[in-house]
Parts: structure tokens; sequence; C-alpha cells
């Protein structure tokens, strides 16, 4: 009788399946996601095989059917000058089995990855012998350490752990997870080095049966699907066991409804994603974020096709870029949008230059990147002119300051694809723009340097030439990264603190404004009256000192007098016409409360000191 089974279930010793992978002979599908897990992950995935501990199913495919044709790749850090054709692919626990291949067979260090932010590391692991012996009253993960690539650990306030050499390592009692698989030399050496001494040879021979012997016994358990198995059905098993929230992306299983082609959507993105990196604003833009932007300009373009055509306003497609839409993505349209995309990538990234927005962490809110992608895509040349600029920063600050990106983030993205081309076409305002508002009360509130509205106030005093307090120079892109500027007090924290302001005035954006480290170092906790008179000792005149502290909408006098009070208030009304001004918006209808804010702080004049650029 024939099976209708699609796949079996079975067990194989580790050592066997390493080998497999060592020699290529197991290999990744193509379309994984690339090797990411911490420190933590690698160590727990070690500390469960030293226990014999199950540490989940893996899931193979056989190969053979000449119908079926995935791209495949070795797994990380092993490299094969004439790797063999495959046997078998990995479909689900490519990071369980590149830990326990790097850790325990590849003779090098372990790769970790940190995340975007940081580059990536090397680690040797190491087992503490009289540690792991001491299980269950010490936690078998407490017992293995992970060390540099020069097999030490440095400790704060700790001697250096230093395994370089295998004397190094007995002296210790740390074993190299490395030699699990060749313990019997490390055990002879480590005999030899302590003189058969009988109590080190007890301790040995109860490492070797209690720990090693369940490395060299392990079973790694298997679900083995058979090559007979249609392309799309491999496929959709991919999808079904990868949709782990924090596991796989939009991008990951686009890729594997791409993977019957010889397109690699991961080894394009690589591309793109180095070439974005001379961008330091780019520096944070997710696989997903491209897709997002390739499904609005897509779907944009559908729509725009069937407005042509004659097509019912009612019925025209819809223009978004949530997970459903990318999904839909065809390899077509990817191909199609990749390149104008990218383009445009690296236009609002100039744009966004001029805005004085320099870094990722600059940036209001990233969606912002995914929609001006294809809104620049869409404008084309249009979008070097300059009344079409003009129109482009409003729209920008309107929706980076007034929090209306803090919310349904696609939604909103999709409503201003259609809504911006038209605006520029003499249409309607868009609604980001007729909606944004900002008010003296929420610009008082913003305390989180992290905040959208925070990081466009920033941009804007940079843009609009902010001097440096002591050095009097422009915060410019080369300044801004090689003197670390960022958002410190005026009147500094320890100041406030004795005068009894309460903290939500001190660390309001108010009392904040982009200066260098150096420099805040030098108004360390002093009176604004105090170290401005330390300015003027080192030689800079008093005329200078009030057009630096004007170039940061900073009224003088309140300043040199230490008066908290009148400084809140006047640069308050200030910042807000500043902001006001980048959105479009005039003051007329601002309401303010008869007694301020409850803080007794009364607006009392209106002095703005933009200089037109």
């Amino acid at each position: 009788m024939t099976s209708i089974s699609t796949f079996d279930i079975t067990k194989e010793p580790l050592l066997d399946l390493l080998r497999d992978i060592q020699q290529g002979k197991i290999q990744l599908v193509d379309f994984q996601r690339s090797w990411c897990w911490d420190e933590e992950r690698i160590e727990r995935v070690i500390a469960s095989v030293s226990l014999g501990f199950p540490v989940g199913v893996v899931m193979l495919l056989q190969q053979g059917n000449p119908d079926v044709k995935f791209k495949s790749r070795l797994v990380e850090s092993l490299n094969l000058s004439h790797p063999p054709v495959p046997t078998a692919l990995i479909l689900d626990g490519q990071q369980r089995l590149t830990s326990l291949f790097m850790s325990l067979l590849s003779d090098q260090p372990v790769r970790i990855d940190r995340g975007k932010s940081y580059p990536p590391e090397q680690r040797w692991y190491y087992i503490d012998i009289a540690q792991s012996l001491d299980y269950p009253h010490t936690n078998r993960q407490d017992a293995i350490w992970g060390l540099t690539v020069d097999k030490k650990l440095y400790r704060p306030g700790q001697p250096v752990l230093d395994c370089s050499t295998p004397k190094k390592e007995f002296e210790l009692g740390l074993f190299p997870i490395s030699q699990v698989f060749k313990f019997p030399q490390w055990r002879s050496q480590y005999c030899k080095y302590w003189h058969y001494d009988p109590q080190k040879l007890a301790l040995i021979e109860e490492f070797e049966a209690t720990v090693i012997k369940k490395f060299e016994h392990y079973q790694m358990g298997l679900f083995v699907l058979r090559a007979d198995l249609p392309q799309e059905a491999i496929c959709y098993i991919f999808e079904e066991n990868n949709k782990r929230q924090c596991e796989l992306t939009q991008f990951d299983l686009l890729t594997s409804s791409f993977a019957s082609t010889d397109f690699g959507l991961r080894s394009d993105w690589i591309a793109r994603e180095k070439r974005f990196s001379s961008h330091q604003v780019l520096r944070q833009l997710k696989s997903t974020d491209f897709l997002q932007a390739i499904a609005l300009i897509a779907n944009y373009a559908r729509r725009v096709q069937a407005q042509q055509e004659g097509c019912h306003p009612e019925r025209l497609p819809g223009v978004a870029c949530n997970r459903q839409d990318v999904l839909r993505l065809e390899l077509a349209q990817y191909q199609h949008w990749m390149e104008p995309i990218s383009t445009a990538f690296e236009e609002v990234a100039r744009f966004l230059h001029i805005q004085a927005i320099f870094d990722a962490n600059d940036l209001p809110y990233p969606m912002q990147l995914v929609v001006m992608a294809p809104l620049f895509a869409i404008l084309g040349e249009r979008a070097k002119l300059d009344w079409v600029r003009q129109f482009l920063q409003q729209w920008f600050y309107c929706g980076a300051a007034s929090g209306i990106y803090s919310r349904s983030r696609e939604a909103t993205a999709a409503k201003d694809l259609l809504e911006v081309p038209q605006w520029l076409n003499g249409g309607k305002v868009p609604s980001t723009v007729k909606e944004a508002h900002l008010s003296a009360e929420r610009l008082q509130s913003l305390v989180n340097s992290q905040g959208a509205t925070y990081r466009a106030i920033a941009a804007l005093l940079r843009r609009d030439g902010a001097l440096d307090f002591a050095s009097g120079e422009s915060i410019t892109a080369a300044r801004y990264f090689d003197e670390k500027i960022e958002n410190h007090h005026i009147f500094p924290q320890q100041w406030c603190k004795r005068q009894g302001i309460p903290r939500s005035y001190y660390n309001s954006i108010i009392n904040k404004t982009p200066l260098t480290a150096k420099t805040n170092k030098l108004l360390g906790g002093k009176a604004p009256s105090e170290y401005l008179a330390q300015l003027e000792g080192q030689g800079m005149s008093r005329q200078r000192i009030d057009e630096i502290l004007r170039s940061h909408l900073i009224e003088p006098i309140t300043l040199h007098k230490d008066d908290f009070e009148g400084f809140f208030e006047l640069r308050t009304q200030v910042l807000l016409a500043r902001i006001n001004r980048a959105m479009g918006k005039g003051l007329a209808g601002e309401s303010w409360p008869e007694n301020g804010n409850g803080n007794g702080f009364h607006p009392k004049r209106f002095i703005d000191y933009y200089t037109p650029r």
C-alpha cells in the first residue's frame, strides 16, 4: 500500500548531523533568514544538549525531485571551495543547528549577532568542569562561559579569565566546548598536566560520564519532508512553521514565495542595504520597510492605471502597505520597482540632510521614510524644484511635529501618498497638513528626546543655524558626528533642582538645545549667568554671546539674569513660532491659558529671532 504521508519522523545522532553540515551534505534553503542568535540563546542550547534535554525538532527537505528547485547556501561560518549538491535542506531549526555546529565542530569562534546597531562579536565557549557537576544546585547555563576571540574574559573588578593556552585551560578547570568530540585527546593532556593526580582523574571521569557522554549520545529529532512534495507545498509548510511573531517577517515569507525562481530576494536586499549604508539616515532601514515602499508604489501605479482606463472612483484599487499587501507582491512588481525605489530612498536621504536630519536617530518617524520614497519616485525630477521642496518640507514637518504618524501609521502613509501628489497638482490640502496642530501646552510637555516632535524641533534648530555656545561654530553634519552633538539642558539640572524648579519644566524641550558634549561639560551645573561670564572671561564678547544665544531662540537677558520663568515663557513662544512656520501654520487662534499651564508662567511678549536663510 502506498503511503499518503508527506514526511517521516526519525532521529539522528547529533554528531552525524553536524558532520553532514560540515561536509555540505546538509545546507540551508536560500530563502531562510540570516544567522541572528544572540549569546544567551546560544548558551541555552549548549546547556540543554549538555543535559540531554530536547531542543526542538529540526525539519529537513530531502533532495532529488527534478521539478523542485531551491537555491541553497552553506551554514554560517562554513566555507567549502567546491560545495557538493546537498542531499537535504534545512527548513526549520537553522539557528539551533548553526549554533551547535559553530560551537561544537567548526574549530572557529562562534559569531554572535548583536542587532543592527552593533557590530557582531565572536566567542569561544567553555564549560566550568566543577560548576557543571554541581547541577541542579548550579544552573547549567551559569557554568557556560563565552570568551572573546583571544580566549579571554574581561570582568569588571575581577582578574581576566585567560584560556589562551591548554595549560591555562587545565589550571582554570575550563573545558573548551569546541573539543567535545575530541575529548580523549584533551583528557589525555589534562591528566598528564596534573601528573595523574587521583582527585583530578576522578573529577575528569565524572565530567566525562555526566556531561561529555550527553553530547556524544545526543539524538536530534527530525521531520524529513519527502522529495516528491511539490514546490508550492514546501513553501506553504515553511510559512506555517515559521510564523512565530518574533522570528519571521514579511520579508522572510515573501522570500519563500519567490523561491521558485532564480531571483534571490535576500541577496538582492543585502546588496541594497550595503548601497544605502553610505547614508546615515538610512542606517536603520529594514528589509520590511523597503518592501512596504514597493507595495505602496505598486498599488499606487495599479490605481492610476485603473483611473486611466475609466474605472469608477468607488471601484478603484486601494493603496496600502500592511502585511497582507506586502505578501501579495509579485516578483515582477518587485523587479520593476526595486531600482526606482532605491534611487528614491537616496533622494530622500539628500532631502533630509538639507533639513539637518543626518542620522537615523534624528528621524521623527521611520514610517515617513517608507512613504517618502514612493512619493519621490512618483514626482521624479519635479521633486528637485524649489517650490515642490517647500511643499514637501511643510508636509514633512506637519507629519513629524503633530503626532499624526504616531497612530495608524500605515494608513496615514497610504493616504499621504494619494493626497500629496494631488495637492502639488493644485488639489486639496492633504489631511496631514490640514489637521496638523501643535499647542504651547503640548510643546512644553515634551521631555522624551526620542519623541518625534522633539526630534523635529531639534532638527529645525540645527538647520536654521544654531551655534555652539563655546566654539560659536554652526552644527554642520561634520560637527554633528565628530563632536557628538546632543540635546542638553540650557539651565543645568543641578541648578534647577537647587532652585526648586519642577522636573517636568527643566526637562522640557523648552530647556534643551543641541550642543557638543564638550560644551555641556562647561555648563556643568552652573547658573547660566556664571557659565556665560566664564565664556566672556575667555575672550568672547557679550555681543557675540547674545548672538549665539539667539541662534538657539533664547532671549539672552533671561540667561544673564538667571530668569528661568521669563526664559521658559519666551522660548515657548519662539519655538512654537518656528515649528508652526515649518508646518505652514500661523499663530492665529493659538489659545494661551490665562494662568499659563498652571506653572505661573505667563506669556508677556513675542520675539522671533528667525532670520531668513
